[in-house]
């Protein structure tokens, strides 16, 4: 079996057996609260992980599985996601918070590495039962469970009056949220979804022009997109110019629909004075 067929495989029934069951059926026994409150953990995440790492144990055992949930327990996997051999690094529930509150708006996100360069990304809306993926060197592909599927490319627009993006003001310290907010009145409009896979989603596609990340770039959020956005035309750096890195703990990330529209939004932020990471 092709290694990404595998992983969409593990990410569909893990979705159809644990993750859509569970939605709008949640106790509050089963919904628990990590770093602060608004941080949430459900079963539906935890069983979700170890399904996945199960089901590919059996289809792909040459991978290991480092989910979010499993650094939460075991921080040191965090620094596994860069290291030798092949790693399918996932976040079982994409936008916890929403679907903790019953809201529709999350999803599953997958990257596959190898000695830490990203090879595979993969974000899987569990409702609609799509996906958007991309290997490396493209294309970035939008595909239906019927089969049918498009290219994707980035927007097109270039006027800051009518551009769209994705700020996650809340994930910034108090500092350098006001700075973040301040940088996003140049642009029509700045909002957040809390769900990096369909912020990133609505990114490939042409809907929105930039996400701008939080300061912890964890590859479970990111590493796909990364690897999605630039095989739709789009471009993937920090805010400081550094390449996207699997290992790095401390940095925004600036996911753009061009070169142009990265420098103009990277200028907004560097204008400021504030020391995003």
């Amino acid at each position: 079996m092709d290694y990404r067929q595998a992983v969409r495989q593990a990410v569909r029934a893990a979705s159809a057996s644990v993750i859509l069951p569970r939605f709008r059926q949640l106790s509050s026994a089963q919904i628990s609260e990590k770093r602060n409150f608004e941080d949430l953990v459900t079963v539906a995440d935890t069983e979700a992980e170890a399904m996945i790492r199960t089901q590919l144990a059996r289809d792909w055992p040459e991978a290991e599985v480092l989910g979010e949930e499993g650094v939460a327990a075991e921080p040191a996997m965090r620094d596994a996601m860069a290291g030798p051999g092949w790693k399918v690094i996932v976040d079982p529930v994409d936008g916890t918070w929403n679907f903790a509150k019953g809201l529709s708006v999350f999803g599953v996100i997958a990257a596959v590495a190898h000695g830490g360069r990203l090879d595979y990304g993969l974000l899987y809306d569990p409702l609609n039962d799509d996906w958007i993926e991309a290997g490396a060197g493209g294309p970035a592909r939008r595909v239906h469970a019927d089969g049918a599927e498009a290219e994707l490319r980035t927007s097109t627009e270039r006027d800051p009056a009518r551009m769209f993006g994705y700020v996650p003001l809340v994930l910034y310290p108090p500092e350098q949220r006001r700075a973040a907010a301040l940088a996003g009145l140049s642009y029509r409009r700045i909002t957040s979804l809390m769900c990096s896979c369909h912020e990133y989603r609505m990114l490939a596609q042409g809907h929105v022009d930039f996400v701008l990340t939080g300061p912890q770039p964890f590859p479970w959020d990111h590493a796909a997109a990364v690897l999605i956005v630039r095989a739709a035309g789009g471009v993937a750096r920090f805010l400081d110019g550094g390449d996207y890195d699997l290992s790095r703990k401390q940095g925004v990330l600036l996911l753009a629909s061009c070169e142009e529209v990265w420098a103009q939004v990277a200028a907004q932020y560097a204008a400021l004075n504030v020391d995003f990471g």
